[in-house]
Order: C-alpha cells, then sequence, then structure tokens
C-alpha cells in the first residue's frame, strides 16, 4: 500500500508540474531521512547512541538511483508502460540474482508469476503508446535499482536503524540533480507537501516496513508479491482520484491477484 501510495502521490505531482523532478527526489529523501532520524532517538534508550548506525553506500546508492530516475522518467513516459517497465526489471533483477545463487522458482511460482505478468500487460498496454527512448530506460535502470536496494534489504537485522543510515547517506546523492539544475528548479506549495508525504511516511515508514518483511520472504517471493502494487495503485486512483472502475481494469487486476496467488501458495507449499 505503501508503494502504490508513492505512485499516486508522484503521479499527483509531477503530472500536473507541481513540483520538478529532481527537487520531489530531494524533498522526499531528506523528509524520510529526518522522520526515521526521529524514530531511531524516539526507540533509543538513554545513555545509548542515537545515531541513525551505520548504514551502506551501495544501499543508499541504489535508494537515490531510484526515487530520482523513477521522478525523472515519470515524465516522460506514461504511467502504465512505466509500471510494465519498472516491475519487470525488479523481477528480472531480483528472481535472476536468485538463480545465479541457485535459489530457483518452483514451476509453479513460475506459472503464477507468468500470469501476474500477463495480468499487468493486459492492465497497461491496450491504451499504451510507444514510451520515449529515454525514459524508458530510466525507468528500467530504477527498476533494477529498486531491485538491488531489496536483495540488499534480506540480511538485515535491525530495519529502522538500517533504513534511517540508507537514507541519510542519501541525502547528498539526491541532492547532485537539485544542484546541477538549479536554475530550473520550480516548486509550488502543494508539490511540496505531496514531496513530504511521500518522503516521511509512503517512502521512510513504508521502507522499513519492506526491510523487516524481506528476511522471511525470500528474493522470488518479494519479487512476485511487488505487482500487487499496481492493483493497489488503480485502487487508490479509484478512490482518491475519482478514476472510473472499468471492466478492463477489473478483470485485469483479477488476473494479477490470481497469479500471486498461485505464486504464495506454490511456496507455501
Amino acid at each position: 500500500m505503501a508503494f502504490a501510495a508513492n505512485s499516486l502521490l508522484c503521479r499527483a505531482a509531477l503530472r500536473t508540474s507541481l513540483i520538478d523532478p529532481a527537487s520531489f527526489t530531494l524533498i522526499r529523501i531528506a523528509s524520510g531521512a529526518a522522520i526515521l532520524a526521529l524514530l531511531v532517538r524516539a526507540r533509543t534508550p538513554q545513555g545509548r547512541s542515537r545515531s541513525p548506525g551505520q548504514g551502506s553506500w551501495l544501499s543508499a546508492l541504489a535508494l537515490a538511483g531510484y526515487a530520482g530516475l523513477f521522478s525523472f522518467a515519470y515524465v516522460r513516459i506514461g504511467a502504465g508502460v512505466g509500471a510494465l517497465i519498472l516491475f519487470a526489471a525488479v523481477q528480472v533483477t531480483m528472481i535472476g540474482w536468485s538463480m545465479l545463487r541457485s535459489e530457483f522458482p518452483s514451476p509453479a511460482e513460475f506459472l503464477g508469476l507468468a500470469v501476474a505478468i500477463a495480468g499487468l500487460a493486459w492492465l497497461t498496454l491496450p491504451h499504451a503508446v510507444a514510451p520515449d527512448t529515454l525514459g524508458a530506460v530510466l525507468m528500467g535502470i530504477a527498476g533494477i535499482a529498486w531491485g538491488a536496494y531489496s536483495l540488499r534489504g534480506r540480511t538485515v537485522n535491525a530495519p529502522v536503524r538500517a533504513t534511517a543510515a540508507n537514507f541519510a547517506l542519501a541525502v547528498p546523492i539526491a541532492a547532485l540533480p537539485a544542484l546541477i539544475q538549479l536554475r530550473s528548479l520550480h516548486l509550488q506549495s502543494e508539490g511540496l507537501l505531496l514531496a513530504l508525504i511521500s518522503g516521511a511516511v509512503t517512502s521512510g515508514l513504508g521502507y522499513v516496513l519492506w526491510y523487516a518483511a524481506l528476511p522471511a520472504l525470500g528474493a522470488t517471493r518479494a519479487a512476485i508479491l511487488q505487482l500487487l502494487v499496481p492493483v493497489l495503485a488503480v485502487a487508490g486512483s479509484v478512490v482518491f482520484l475519482g478514476e472510473v472502475l472499468t471492466r478492463h481494469l477489473a478483470a485485469s487486476g483479477s488476473v494479477i491477484l490470481l497469479g500471486v496467488l498461485v505464486a504464495v501458495a506454490a511456496r507455501r507449499s
């Protein structure tokens, strides 16, 4: 739900030009770092170090790379084809890495994944146009970066401190595009608010939950479960943005849900 909310917030802010991608990314990362630093301080007993902890520059680079590339790609390509490229890249990265380490999905998991991907293509492609080449490349790299960030979270023992440290390290990385494009930055109060919510709530706190869940999921199941995000985003756009729930949206979303259910049930058995 947090990931789907991020998609809606990004869409509301960038599609209406309330803020530029570089500013949105920097405010998103910085506000996430701030709220997580406060959370670490609140959870740390008196007398112990209240610093976020030792983060990983590789994880921070993956985090900032995903957030920044996603924002820049979002203003160049449609939301539907962008979602297909993003989540296809996530699946290839996470499941491909698992297979390189001899962790192969079962045939039933492959079946569920294929059904879910087919449902995602049905959801996103019927009204899509050929995407901008640069936008498609940026979105693909964003998916790889997010897959890498997720893979690195499988061994995290303290998700709050790890996420807080990664966000803190990601702030200067996210600041670089803003400094390079300093003269072209623009933001309105509504765009600032959307970026703050995206960073402090749906990114900062949402990614803590993701890092807390990852060790118990495994790479394959974690990758497949993320295919629920487009379905939740569609539901959110109907509820909060006033979009119409068509038969096409309901049918394709049901196919995605069926595929995820098959994959998760196969994993449990």
